[in-house]
């Protein structure tokens, strides 16, 4: 099983082993578009996998900081309390680039920029760029996906 996603369509798919694509997500991308850099908030580009999975035991909305649960469960009150917040919630699936200079190590590690795929709130305008560099999904898809993956999960970045 692999995940493909295709930045210009903001759409993640999932393959099976047969080459089949059996899920289809909307997503939302960084909105500095794409690049390797540190410090770029631009979302990286190339073969990744899924490093690790984080937040299993948590509540749908958990909120996250640092990839550890802050106790609090997002709703649309908390998030007018803290306006252009870029949450991270329900789960992680923390990326590791594996294109040596490209994606992996130095100034263009995806790992050392901490990129995930995660949940966000409804709000949010899944189809179009607005992140800070992760790939954004609704809780709800995202739980799906979460249990459809494993760490080691090849996860390929596009342009197109």
């Amino acid at each position: 099983m692999r995940i493909e996603i295709k930045i210009k369509l903001q759409n993640l798919d999932v393959i099976d082993n047969n080459q089949v694509r059996i899920k289809s997500y909307r997503i939302s991308s960084a909105i500095n578009g794409v690049g390797q850099k540190k410090d770029s908030f631009c979302t990286p580009l190339g073969k990744h996998i899924v490093r690790a999975k984080i937040g299993s035991d948590q509540p749908i909305n958990t909120v996250f900081i640092k990839r550890r649960p802050t106790g609090e469960i997002y709703t649309p009150e908390l998030g007018a309390s803290y306006p252009g917040r870029d949450w991270i919630l329900t789960r992680i699936l923390w990326l590791s680039g594996c294109e040596l200079g490209f994606n992996r190590l130095g100034l263009v590690d995806t790992m050392r920029r901490f990129i995930y795929i995660h949940g966000s709130p409804n709000c949010i305008n899944m189809g179009k760029p607005g992140s800070i560099g992760c790939i954004r999904m609704f809780s709800t898809d995202l739980l799906e996906l979460f249990d459809l993956v494993d760490v080691g999960t090849e996860v390929n970045i596009k342009e197109n």
